[in-house]
């Protein structure tokens, strides 16, 4: 055979193949499955046009149409799927691609005012709260990092500050869905808050909410940049975290985990042998869940990168070559934790330090994929 028919026949068969193989590559990589059901009124049973249906923490979701009904797409993982409706409380159950997801159905309760909320809201409502408590929310919610300081809250008349002196706490609420512009990383948040409380005796603050994320329009620049940002602020995050617990990869990703324990009132770290024994971690293969318990509630992690120096104005002692935070588990509490890295139950955790420090400006969507 001639010299240059052969390297055209070799370079034939290596663009044939390429091309062959590239459909089956991408399926591999993206799995997807369908969730139907259903939003009424519980009391009449009435459909709930327009009602909004989403999956909590991610960029997906639709409203209800004529009939109450609603048909929606999900990548492979797991997630809390969360209706809200003006004047009915909000309602949300975990699905998964191995759960029942044909013929799910939401009975919404229609909002009603116990004594105890009105009472409340009369006696300890904050009539100028947002001027009062609006930098401590930002701080808090929002966060103090790189990124919160180009966070803009569009509606902050919906909040409603409640101070409660009796308990030293502070609550927050809206009844409308707080919305939040992240120009950092191009999303702007939709948040149907339950509650935000801080109680200033513990120095704790606990959020109860159901964000949406909504991808902003822009130039192939501000793309760039924003893709950039979330790689960023996806480094070292929970939800990296989770990710690299499920797959077997902390060390691999740069996390290092160690036991805090009590000694005469002090904390000592201990070094972990066997990781994933100490963890007590147990893989499903029928559910693609992983469940988890720690031997020691609580957890250090390291992560092996320089914290933002914004962060040493709140710990000067922290240290500077690497992440340190805390996780603390409920004692003898399983915790699953799904493909996408959603893991349950999230508001029976606890993160200080590092993680702590991160809130709303450095959060990415359950369906974010690093490149």
């Amino acid at each position: 055979m001639n010299i240059n028919l052969q390297i055209l026949f070799v370079a034939i068969f290596i663009f044939l193949l390429s091309f062959l193989l590239t459909p089956f590559k991408v399926a591999a990589q993206t799995s997807y499955f369908i969730v139907k059901g259903k939003v009424v009124d519980k009391n009449t049973n009435a459909p709930l046009i327009g009602a909004s249906v989403f999956a909590q923490n991610t960029t997906i979701g639709e409203a209800t149409d004529a009939q109450g009904n609603f048909s929606i797409r999900l990548p492979e993982g797991g997630y809390s799927l969360v209706t809200t409706f003006t004047g009915y409380e909000t309602e949300s159950i975990r699905v998964n691609a191995s759960s029942q997801n044909d013929s799910l159905l939401f009975e919404l309760n229609p909002e009603e005012k116990s004594l105890e909320a009105v009472t409340i809201s009369i006696s300890n409502e904050v009539p100028d709260g947002w001027e009062k408590y609006g930098s401590f929310f930002i701080d808090n919610f929002i966060g103090q990092t790189n990124f919160s300081k180009q966070c803009v809250i569009k509606n902050p008349e919906v909040l409603h500050f409640y101070f409660i002196k009796k308990r030293n706490t502070l609550k927050v609420k809206a009844k409308e869905p707080l919305i939040v512009d992240n120009f950092s990383l191009g999303y702007t948040l939709k948040f149907a808050i339950d509650s935000f409380t801080n109680d200033y005796n513990s120095k704790t603050n606990l959020f109860i909410g159901y964000p949406l994320f909504e991808e902003m329009q822009g130039t192939a620049e501000q793309h760039e940049a924003w893709n950039k940002n979330r790689a960023t602020a996806y480094k070292g995050s929970l939800l990296q975290f989770m990710r690299s617990l499920y797959q077997r990869k902390l060390e691999e990703d740069g996390f290092e985990l160690q036991f805090i324990v009590d000694n005469n009132g002090e904390d000592y770290p201990i070094q972990i042998g066997d990781l994933y024994g100490a963890l007590n971690y147990k893989k499903d293969d029928s559910t693609q869940t992983v469940e988890f318990f720690p031997n020691q509630s609580e957890v250090a992690v390291i992560y092996k990168s320089h914290p933002e120096k914004n962060y040493f104005n709140l710990d000067s002692t922290a240290k500077k070559n690497f992440q340190l935070s805390t996780l603390i588990f409920p004692k003898g509490e399983t915790f699953f934790i799904d493909q996408n890295g959603y893991f349950y139950d999230q508001e029976d955790l606890i993160t200080n330090g590092y993680l702590g420090y991160k809130k709303i400006a450095d959060m990415l969507p359950y369906d974010y994929k690093p490149d």
